[in-house]
């Protein structure tokens, strides 16, 4: 593999941003020379002649000083190299403490390497940033306005395209991979004598997280196609971006190619559904994921959902109209609301078979009869009611399901429908 690497202007430096979601502390050694340094999921840490490789600077503050200090009662070797396992926010926002500790120990720079498709990320984040802060603030249970202003844009001084190999061949080395799944500017990270593999974040320890409400579409079937990739070097251990690792050729294989059955199952069956001329929400109520595929740890909903997945391959062959003419050209909201409060001329009938839905344990369809009140932007003590019990059922709704975005979703949402901040985050 060619060291493709091409050069990039110094990383400017950030605010310091508090942590988003870090799981563990501490440093655990996987074989000789290599580390796991948790941070903002698994950073891992490679030993190579030049020195030091490692993935992900941490989130920064307390975090990314903690993983300092970890890594530094197991080795004393300069960090030569850190790579961005992908460029969502947050994973490398700790990077000028590390290009601080580089400085004060005497050493040069490491060499801040990420895949080129970075570069238009970190531009489409710049253009984006407060709706970015909006998701994040939401996704991962941050009070509201709390995270504006603290997210930090750190940029590689170096990137590559397919693949970059750190070291000499003839000696200890790494492999760095493209790895299309999460982001289109994800990377794998191989090291050949131990046959050990970083997934990076197209492995975690739950369902792929595929079709998440908050980000733009991602393409499950590439996504298939990076793990099948990743499975021909026959890892024996696989290290993902969160969990505990994968040890032993055979279970690793499995995990690999049994995931990228199931992603491509999702796209078969969805597309299949769709020539049958179903709508995205007929589509939703008729799949039905097969248990040998789905009911296995490695796939469990904890973070994203398999539903997920089905929509996002239904917008990616579908577009955005919902099938309803009546979206096509829709009056303004305020207009609509007024025509509907006008129409609904018993407004108690709806509260009250609502209530009856919730009574018999049904908050799902109680939430769908509510939002005839609930989401019309007019004052109005009925609308109000409708509000309130939306948002006691969304945080009942938050118990019933696995999904941590989704419970998330659920429980602000339920908190800025108490506060009257829904207007602000474009939630209904």
């Amino acid at each position: 593999m060619e060291a493709d690497a091409t050069p990039l202007t110094q990383p400017r430096k950030p605010p310091r941003p508090e942590s988003i979601l870090v799981r563990g502390e501490g440093v655990e050694p996987l074989a000789p020379g290599i580390w796991n340094l948790h941070g903002q999921g698994n950073s891992i840490v490679f030993e190579i002649d030049q020195g030091l490789v490692m993935v992900d600077a941490g989130p920064g503050g307390r975090v990314t000083d903690g993983m300092i200090k970890a890594l530094r009662e197991v080795s004393q070797a300069p960090v030569y190299a850190i790579c961005f396992s992908h460029g969502h926010l947050g994973y490398n926002a700790g990077l000028p403490q590390w290009l601080a500790h580089a400085h004060g120990r005497g050493e040069p720079a490491p060499r801040v390497i990420a895949h080129a498709n970075v570069l238009k990320r970190i531009e489409r984040y710049q253009e984006t940033l407060d709706l970015q802060t909006r998701m994040a603030e939401i996704q991962f249970r941050r009070e509201l306005l709390s995270m504006q202003g603290k997210f930090a844009l750190p940029m590689p001084t170096e990137t590559f395209q397919h693949a970059l190999c750190l070291g000499d061949k003839a000696g200890r080395h790494v492999e760095l991979l493209w790895a299309p799944s999460e982001t289109d500017d994800a990377i794998a990270i191989w090291h050949p004598q131990q046959r050990l593999l970083y997934s990076g974040p197209s492995m975690i320890d739950s369902i792929p997280n595929v079709g998440t409400p908050f980000r733009t579409q991602r393409d499950p079937v590439r996504w298939a196609d990076t793990l099948e990739r990743l499975a021909l070097l026959k890892p024996v251990t696989l290290v993902r971006e969160f969990g505990p690792s994968l040890v032993g050729e055979a279970q690793v294989a499995q995990v690999l190619s049994h995931t990228a059955q199931a992603l491509r199952w999702v796209r078969a069956e969805v597309v299949r559904l769709i020539n049958a001329g179903m709508n995205q929400e007929d589509m939703l109520a008729a799949i039905e994921f097969p248990p040998e595929l789905f009911d296995v740890p490695w796939m469990s909903p904890t973070y994203s959902d398999p539903y997920w997945i089905a929509r996002d391959v239904y917008k990616s062959e579908n577009g955005w109209w919902d099938r309803n003419p009546t979206s096509l050209h829709p009056a303004a909201p305020a207009r609509v609301s007024a025509a509907l409060a006008a129409a609904i001329t018993d407004k108690q009938a709806v509260l009250d078979q609502a209530r009856a839905l919730h009574a018999q344990g049904e908050i799902q369809l109680a939430l769908h009869v509510v939002d005839l009140l609930a989401t019309l932007r007019l004052a109005g003590a009925e609308m109000q009611e409708a509000r309130q019990l939306k948002a006691d059922w969304m945080r009942e709704r938050a118990t019933q399901t696995r999904s941590y975005i989704s419970k998330s979703i659920y429980h602000a949402a339920a908190s800025m429908m108490q506060e009257g901040e829904t207007a602000k985050f474009g939630i209904t």
